[in-house]
């Protein structure tokens, strides 16, 4: 598939960002994208990339549209008050998480919808930008193994790495100038099939979870061509004991 059939999957909204983030995108990056033979060729499934920068929803969205998909994002219900940008991301069908409210399962349940109307949902499973020094991906939260259980969808890892270099993780100033190589790669579907028929209950919430951080590490690993620790990052853990971070160091360059 390509940008043209993605084009019939989107709102006017979602087209209307499209048209003003992809020439940028095109413009300001050069762009290293793998792995799109692994997207299905017909109904809805879940993509889960790792999240290094606050730009690397755009870099993740210019790969996915291209190769024929449009992605709904959930994001933070803060973001729709937003003025503006609060109706253009609602009206293009964008999925509101509702954190720490009695609505707080209502991003669950479009999710859901979505993926058995047929679309794209994209979940970042760490939740927000890694707190890892060396910008591995973290633990990752159960949203998208729950979403992926409950409709047995595919679940397709993805794994991005420069983005980081144009806006480090938890800055402001974006560093545009030379062009960045942006690094966005899709993996095999993470099977989940033995865990269908189980009780979802937390343990098997947290095997499917790590599956798919560890699809996603793996095909990060091979991109910077380095080994990512053998204990993965766990913010909660690290900040009851005072060593959480929230600016990581920044690696070097992507190759």
């Amino acid at each position: 598939m390509s940008w043209n059939a993605a084009r019939h999957q989107m709102p006017r909204a979602y087209r209307l960002c499209v048209a003003i983030l992809r020439p940028l995108s095109v413009l300001l990056t050069r762009r290293d994208w793998r792995g799109s033979e692994h997207f299905p060729d017909s109904g809805g499934f879940v993509v889960t990339p790792n999240h290094t920068s606050h730009v690397d929803p755009i870099a993740f969205a210019h790969f996915m549209v291209d190769h024929g998909h449009a992605p709904r994002f959930l994001a933070k219900e803060s973001v729709f008050r937003v003025p503006v940008v609060g109706r253009i991301v609602r009206a293009a069908d964008q999925i509101p998480v509702h954190r720490g409210t009695a609505r707080a399962s209502d991003a669950f349940t479009s999710a859901v919808t979505a993926v058995e109307a047929g679309k794209c949902v994209a979940i970042l499973p760490e939740g927000t930008l890694t707190r890892d020094p060396d910008l591995w991906p973290m633990t990752g939260k159960t949203g998208a193994a729950r979403v992926a259980l409950a409709t047995r969808c595919p679940v397709i890892p993805v794994a991005q790495w420069g983005p980081e270099r144009i806006l480090a993780p938890y800055t402001k100033v974006p560093h545009l100038w030379p062009r960045r190589t942006v690094h966005v790669w899709a993996g095999p579907a993470v099977d989940l099939s033995d865990l269908y028929d189980r009780e979802v209950d937390a343990q098997v919430l947290r095997e499917a979870t790590d599956r798919i951080m560890a699809a996603i590490t793996a095909i990060l690993e091979q991109i910077r061509s380095e080994h990512a620790p053998a204990q993965r990052f766990d913010p909660t853990t690290n900040e009851r004991n005072g060593k959480g971070s929230r600016r990581p160091r920044r690696k070097g360059g992507a190759p």
